[in-house]
């Protein structure tokens, strides 16, 4: 689990701006402990494997019952946001601080959630090459976070309090903006108690209209995206590079929910630039002279999943041009969009990888005609 819906599911915690001023709103706070082990998914972070994490989640939440439309067609999630405190047992990891915004789904009768969160994390004890080199999981201070929660929930059981148990899953990593970057991933058991506000006067949740959601079709959309950030190699000590990508693409929106894309896109990542100067010195045995050129050129097919003005990107992508082999050339990439103004312009964080290895995060803008 290297990659992950990497950012920023902050983003919907402005979904309540479409509201109208009459709009009643409903919040409930929790608190859970948790205690788990950290997995092995990779050799190299085996040395760190030295106890059981253990930690203390606080949450709130904001309670929806259908006043917009887009809650009507999830089954009236909440969302929010949560804090964790994780102490990683074991010396060169030290502890973990982190903030998130989350999306709880609820399932079987709303006795069964599943919380899906994204945001960042500081850690008290990153890599040093000379005071910290044992730790190869994290290599800055400053990490992205992911965490996915699946409780069964009994809510206002008595006055408002409730209960919650599950179990779950939560990864660290800097996706690549700084090396070493093997990342953790923490199993976790989880318990704890919850409080709403007010639940005596929380409304009848409103179902879903008649009319079918087709009825949002489009046409076809032309739409060109520049994305951008800064990333580093897997060997320590190559440095930081930016780099910058052009995409162009079509998308069609056939519903409330799904919009289709089909495009193409060149890559100009700096970093590889030092990486095949430096392996044509290292490993004379690779072949490579140092001057490879270290742009690429992708095509890929996605889908966007939407929420009033917020959409879950997924994309699956093939280099066309790779004159330089890094990692293969099947990528994939996931993120969080936003648009604005009649939907004509748009933001976006996404996470590019090739499969389960981040390559970088991207922060990106665009314009849809």
């Amino acid at each position: 689990m290297k990659y992950r819906f990497y950012l920023l599911i902050l983003f919907i915690s402005f979904q309540h701006t479409s509201a109208q001023q009459n709009e009643l709103r409903f919040h409930s706070f929790e608190v859970d402990n948790f205690y788990g082990t950290i997995l092995e998914h990779n050799p190299d972070i085996s040395h760190l494997i030295t106890g059981h994490p253990s930690g203390v989640f606080f949450s709130y939440n904001r309670k929806t019952y259908g006043f917009n439309e887009w809650e009507r067609r999830y089954n009236h999630p909440d969302w929010g946001f949560t804090f964790i405190y994780q102490d990683m047992a074991n010396p060169y990891l030290g502890v973990n601080y982190s903030v998130y915004g989350h999306f709880n789904w609820y399932m079987f009768n709303r006795n069964l959630t599943i919380r899906m969160a994204q945001g960042i994390a500081l850690t008290s004890n990153p890599y040093d090459p000379e005071t910290n080199y044992q730790n190869n999981a994290y290599g800055s201070k400053l990490l992205s976070s992911t965490f996915l929660k699946v409780n069964y929930v009994k809510e206002n059981l008595y006055k408002g309090f409730g209960f919650h148990a599950g179990f779950g899953i939560i990864h660290y990593s800097n996706a690549n903006f700084k090396a070493p970057n093997n990342s953790t991933n923490t199993l976790y058991f989880n318990a704890g108690l919850s409080y709403q506000f007010d639940p005596q006067s929380f409304p009848y949740r409103i179902p879903l209209e008649s009319w079918p959601s087709r009825y949002y079709a489009e046409r076809i959309h032309l739409n060109f995206v520049f994305r951008t950030g800064i990333n580093e190699a897997d060997v320590n000590g190559l440095g930081q590079y930016p780099f910058y990508t052009l995409s162009l693409y079509a998308d069609k929106r056939i519903n409330y929910k799904s919009t289709f894309q089909a495009g193409i896109e060149v890559f100009f990542s700096e970093f590889l630039i030092e990486l095949i100067r430096y392996r044509s010195i290292a490993f004379p045995e690779d072949g490579l002279t140092g001057d490879e050129n270290y742009r690429r050129v992708g095509v890929f097919i996605g889908h966007e999943l939407r929420f009033n003005k917020t959409a879950f990107v997924s994309q699956l992508g093939y280099y066309t041009y790779w004159p330089y082999e890094f990692e293969n050339r099947i990528y994939n990439r996931l993120g969080l969009k936003r648009y604005f103004y009649k939907d004509r312009f748009f933001g976006a964080i996404t996470l590019k990888a090739h499969w389960a290895k981040a390559e970088a995060v991207e922060f990106g803008v665009g314009i849809r005609l």
